[in-house]
């Protein structure tokens, strides 16, 4: 098939507006009138490889994804499964973060259609719900934690085994093999911040030796009155995960070493 007749197959089958430009050697750039959500436009690549055409996004959809994300998270929890079933709905192939599918059948408009689909499926991580932003945050924090603090010296999900073998005061994370454990806490919100507060109350009740650290994902979103009654008995505090990951690690290895 001819590139015009690629280029009318495209616009058939996808939209008028559809429009091949040479870029190299059999290697064309496929304008059309899709965007992400910030306005700049999809890049989608036609392209011959081995005899086989191809349509291409060149790495181009995860990097602008990371314009908004870290590039962690797109491999990682919620994310991942979004981006996972993008690709396989629309028969897509991530090699190396380059988003790839071969032209089979001369079906040259319906698989730039599924492509096109494809990548804005993928975007959707950038429209997370609330609720799902949040499973998002818990996510990212068990990992960071799993990168910094050895299996063996860590517990997640830990409660106490004599005086709470219901699990109802629970800590996200207990961190050992210091003379006193490190309770560390995740809050998306009031509601976790305020069961985190009745926790560490009654820890000092039952008389545990240990400290706490607790990380927010955006403490400016807590009420003023929650968050003054958490201060009151919590120790150490990071009004965020993203922006203090380097902080975070740096207090965290203090900790291990047994100088924190």
């Amino acid at each position: 098939m001819t590139i015009a007749a690629i280029e009318h197959d495209f616009r058939k089958k996808v939209c008028a507006q559809v429009q091949l430009e040479p870029a190299g050697r059999s290697r064309y750039r496929v304008y059309t009138p899709f965007h992400f959500n910030d306005g700049d436009h999809l890049v989608v690549v036609l392209r011959q490889k081995n005899g086989h055409w191809e349509l291409t996004d060149e790495g181009h959809t995860y990097m602008h994804l990371t314009y908004e994300l870290d590039e962690k998270s797109l491999y990682q929890g919620t994310r991942q499964k979004i981006i996972a079933n993008a690709l396989d709905a629309f028969s897509i192939q991530d090699i190396e973060g380059e988003l790839r599918t071969e032209i089979r059948d001369e079906r040259y408009g319906d698989v730039l259609f599924d492509f096109v689909q494809g990548i804005l499926r993928i975007s959707d991580v950038t429209y997370l719900s609330r609720e799902r932003v949040k499973s998002t945050f818990m996510e990212d924090f068990r990992t960071y934690i799993s990168e910094r603090v050895p299996e063996q010296r860590r517990t997640f999900d830990w409660h106490h085994p004599q005086y709470d073998p219901d699990g109802t005061y629970p800590v996200d994370c207990r961190i050992n093999g210091m003379s006193k454990p490190l309770f560390v806490f995740a809050l998306p919100n009031d509601n976790k911040t305020q069961v985190a507060t009745i926790a560490l109350h009654q820890f000092e009740r039952w008389g545990l030796d240990f400290r706490s650290l607790s990380i927010f994902e955006n403490q400016e979103e807590i009420s003023r009155k929650v968050l003054a009654r958490f201060s009151d008995v919590s120790e150490k505090q990071f009004s965020n995960l993203y922006g203090n990951r380097n902080r975070i690690r740096r207090f965290l290895d203090e900790v291990l070493a047994g100088e924190g």
